[in-house]
């Protein structure tokens, strides 16, 4: 492609390149802004705040009581699964400055999809969110999962929260607010740690029907944090910004935006646990002079139709970031009527930290676009002979930059296969690059449905479909969907002779898989078209 046109969009004076290895830790990063904001308010929740010297002292007791009393070691892995409450972050940062792995777990798992993941990252310990207590229950002697940690609503926080009981059948557990304070008396030893140790385990689907765990560095982190920090230079009012956290952080969009990027620059993040109750929400919103808020398509979508957000304070918003799936035109234009700001979109995947594009800020309009590449970021687009294409052309955006993964963990033939010979990732999605340089979106090599933002893959689908007595194959494709953007729609093929009903496949979805994933429609039909090699055709079936 030769000079990179995006860069005329680059505002004067920020940098074309970043040095990812400025700091050799994400907790070189984070321990120098402990020590700037001291007091200042880094976490709220329910009510509750923990500064950044709180957090500086319950990571420490609790790193003391993973290394001294289980026994931990660098680069050990530790999986958390909880929603957005206190004990997420401490966790995190015991991990970071330990130099634990740290496994990020969505705590609506189904014990079937938990299982995989416990077993595929290798870890004997979990911080698990009492709620979610049930599904580790269900498989915990089939992991190699020895130590769990239980964390309620109000630990660290507002400890007068009730919270769902722990699943008895775990037997010996330990209370995160114990763990902590049995850390307190032991002393805490100190790990060095460098770019290329690896930080997170973020894992994504597989083209088997299994995720795979994205094996992030702290140097993927430190790149990132530093691209992103560049990129809107002059939009972050350092020790000023009053963060939204309302994605989850065992998503790597919020884990790395709102989490680490605003807590290295002095920011507040409040953390709402439960945004799927939008009328609680917005009460919460009302609390707050808030700066910035990032969402997802559908999220935004929620809110405009809430009673009562219209109505909010939007006189301190500075950035509302946008991402997971496409942001609608419409969606960004009612905002705008209603809070003052446009959404800001950006692209990213699991596999680079996440943020590879995004839209410059300062502008009042929406591009449709997901602007333009970070620094030290090359976006390449390819065409089905690994060439690259012309500008306007559609082609795979291939990206090469030092956020992108080391590899999946334990999968170098699953990392071969979206490596291309120049090195550059092969992010599975066709994009153009726009007449006046930006990059758009305008399809997916891959047959990945995005409800509300997730990523969910129709093959884990169709094979715990394919489970059921009565079923011979089956299939599905996203549709459109007002309310979370797309759908998962199953196509069945009975086995003769035995019947099998639409409930009974919804009701076995959801034994086996998480509440987004399962099915919203079901057809039944005769034969699914196939390829001469048998491979079936879903685009056939979309038509």
């Amino acid at each position: 492609m030769g000079e990179k046109p995006w860069l005329q969009h680059y505002s004067a004076g920020m940098a074309h390149e970043i040095d990812a290895d400025a700091y050799p830790s994400i907790w070189a990063m984070s321990a120098e802004a402990i020590a700037k904001f001291g007091d200042a308010p880094a976490f709220s929740n329910f009510g509750a705040d923990l500064s950044y010297r709180d957090i500086d002292r319950l990571s420490e007791n609790l790193a003391a009581y993973l290394q001294g009393e289980l026994g931990l070691k660098k680069g050990d892995r530790v999986a958390i699964m909880a929603p957005n409450i206190m004990a997420f972050p401490v966790t995190m940062f015991a991990n970071i400055r330990a130099g634990l792995v740290q496994v990020n777990v969505n705590p609506l798992y189904t014990a079937r999809e938990l299982q995989h993941q416990l077993n595929d990252a290798d870890t004997d310990t979990i911080v698990i969110f009492s709620g979610s207590t049930p599904a580790l229950a269900e498989i915990i002697a089939d992991t190699p999962i020895k130590n769990v940690i239980v964390a309620n609503l109000g630990d660290c926080g507002n400890s007068a929260l009730p919270s769902p009981p722990c699943d008895e059948r775990l037997g010996q557990v330990i209370n995160f607010t114990d763990a902590v304070e049995l850390g307190e008396k032991l002393s805490f030893s100190p790990v060095e740690i460098s770019g290329g140790d690896l930080l997170f385990l973020q894992y994504t689907g597989g083209t088997t029907g299994l995720s795979k765990g994205a094996a992030l560095s702290h140097r993927n982190l430190v790149a990132n944090i530093l691209q992103f920090s560049a990129l809107t230079s002059g939009h972050i009012r350092e020790g000023e910004e009053v963060v939204i956290t309302a994605l989850p952080l065992y998503h790597i969009f919020a884990l790395m935006v709102n989490c680490l990027t605003y807590f290295i620059k002095g920011g507040r993040n409040v953390l709402i646990t439960n945004p799927r109750d939008m009328p609680g929400f917005v009460a919460e919103l009302a609390n707050w002079k808030f700066s910035v808020f990032t969402g997802v398509n559908t999220l935004f979508n929620g809110l405009l139709h809430t009673p009562g957000f219209a109505e909010l304070d939007f006189s301190n918003l500075s950035l509302i970031g946008g991402g997971g799936t496409a942001i609608q035109a419409a969606i960004s234009n009612k905002w705008r009527e209603v809070t003052g700001k446009h959404i800001t979109e950006g692209y990213g995947l699991s596999e680079t930290s996440p943020v590879v594009t995004f839209n410059e800020l300062g502008r009042d309009e929406f591009t449709a676009t997901i602007g333009i590449p970070m620094p030290s970021t090359d976006v390449s687009l390819r065409g089905e002979d690994g060439q690259e294409v012309a500008q306007g052309e559609p082609g795979e955006l291939c990206v090469k930059g030092p956020q992108v993964m080391v590899g999946y963990w334990r999968q170098e033939g699953e990392t071969a296969a979206v490596t291309t010979p120049d090195g550059y990732f092969r992010t599975g999605d066709v994009g153009i690059l726009t007449e006046d340089g930006r990059f758009k979106i305008v399809d997916r090599i891959k047959d990945m449905i995005l409800v509300s933002g997730f990523n969910v893959f129709p093959n884990e689908i169709e094979a715990v479909v394919a489970t059921m007595d009565g079923v011979l194959e089956a299939a599905c494709i996203g549709v459109p969907d007002d309310r979370t953007d797309e759908a998962v729609k199953l196509f069945v093929v009975k086995t003769a002779g035995l019947e099998v009903s639409a409930d009974a496949v919804i009701a076995h979805c959801r034994e086996n898989l998480t509440a987004y994933k399962v099915p919203r429609q079901i057809a039944f039909i005769d034969e699914l078209p196939k390829s001469p090699v048998g491979k079936i055709l879903r685009r056939e079936l979309r038509d």
